[in-house]
């Protein structure tokens, strides 16, 4: 099929095929698929504002059993570095996080071998109890595998007892490619393809907002990449009419600084900002029940990022106050809340602080900026 008659159909909102998307990204000017993604942002964001986000995010716990070969900050059990974050700890990054203008923590850890559902349960209502504001947008589909395994329970009670005790959203971390072969080799300890995706639906179901991701840029095939955004669309057609499901897509580069993929396989990033803004317009072409597309600032950079409002994406995510995961695997960028929305009038459009529902804020009178020292 012409590429043009690909272009009828993604500006008509219609399911591109695998293979569809597959030649869009070898055969499409670069140029062209912009102004596509662009006319596709302009219809599902009309008022035209970049939104972003204060937020946080804060390791439970760096103990993790899944050996991700991408990963340079877990611990293995009984490591000398490792820890489990105490309340204490957590109300100081609280109280700053609201001093920044935060509303919201981002809460990971790892595949902890002791850490149960309780262990999450009560944290989350004690932060709640003494923080009734805060937001929590938390752990993702591999951490409720592992809890699920080890509670020998099912993915719906687990994510039902975490809303319960306070779970606001649920991230898409641990995502990466959704294909069996790619885990097998980058995230063997991590749950499945089936299984990640089964655990969206599980959440869409209990209105449970969620957020999508995918790491490329290493092992992974272009199809294979496809793949990975038809999956997702899929489980978003299949949420409930009154859910929200997947509210954004965020596609983001694998950081290779010493990592294992790259010390042992050789493995190292090639991604182009070219192809990074080819990703992120094909996204919005081939995941038309998705609303927000993210452009991942803190892996591809600023610039790279402001050409991606051109190409489709209408947000740009939060300007996470803590960011310890992908920072340690080599991506060394930071934006405060005046450069976040400096970079965003700088790429011509008008920025709109949000909150992880995608619901306008006021940024705050008292906001402190902070100082980037790390």
């Amino acid at each position: 099929m012409e590429v043009s008659e690909l272009y009828r159909k993604a500006l008509n909102f219609e399911w591109l095929t695998i293979e569809e998307g597959v030649q869009l990204f070898h055969h499409a000017p670069l140029a062209e698929l912009m102004f596509v993604a662009d006319e596709l942002r302009k219809k599902q964001v009309p008022h035209g504002k970049v939104t972003w986000q204060i937020d946080r995010n804060v390791n439970t716990t760096n103990v993790c059993t899944a050996n991700c070969k991408f990963c340079n900050f877990y611990r293995i059990p009984g490591h000398a570095d490792a820890y489990i974050t105490e309340l204490p700890v957590y109300r100081r990054k609280i109280e700053e996080t609201f001093q920044y203008g935060g509303d919201q923590l981002l809460l990971q850890g790892g595949h902890h071998p002791e850490l149960g559902l309780s262990f999450y349960t009560e944290l989350f209502s004690q932060l709640k109890k003494e923080y009734p504001s805060l937001k929590l947008h938390t752990l993702g589909p591999p951490e409720v595998a592992h809890i699920t395994k080890l509670e020998k329970s099912t993915h719906r009670e687990v994510l039902q007892a975490l809303k319960n005790a306070g779970m606001d959203s649920l991230p898409g971390a641990g995502a990466e490619i959704l294909v069996d072969r790619v885990r097998r080799l980058i995230s063997k300890g991590k749950c499945g393809a089936d299984e990640w995706l089964e655990i969206m639906k599980q959440a869409h179901q209990l209105h449970i907002t969620t957020s999508a991701t995918m790491m490329f840029g290493h092992v992974e095939t272009i199809e294979e990449r496809f793949i990975h955004l038809a999956r997702l669309r899929e489980v978003q057609s299949l949420k409930p009419a009154d859910a929200k499901g997947f509210l954004a897509f965020i596609p983001w580069t694998f950081q290779d600084v010493d990592t294992l993929l790259t010390r042992i396989r050789g493995v190292h990033n090639l991604t182009t900002p070219e192809e990074y803004i080819r990703m992120i317009a094909i996204s919005r072409i081939m995941l038309p029940n998705i609303k927000n597309i993210q452009a991942s600032w803190l892996t591809v950079g600023k610039k790279t990022a402001q050409i991606c409002l051109q190409a489709g994406a209408n947000d740009f995510g939060s300007i996470m106050i803590e960011e310890n995961v992908v920072s340690a695997a080599g991506a060394p960028h930071r934006f405060t809340y005046k450069s976040m929305q400096e970079a965003i009038r700088e790429a011509g459009f008008e920025p709109q602080l949000r909150n992880q529902q995608y619901e306008w804020r006021e940024i705050p009178l008292t906001i402190r900026e902070q100082v980037i020292d790390y």
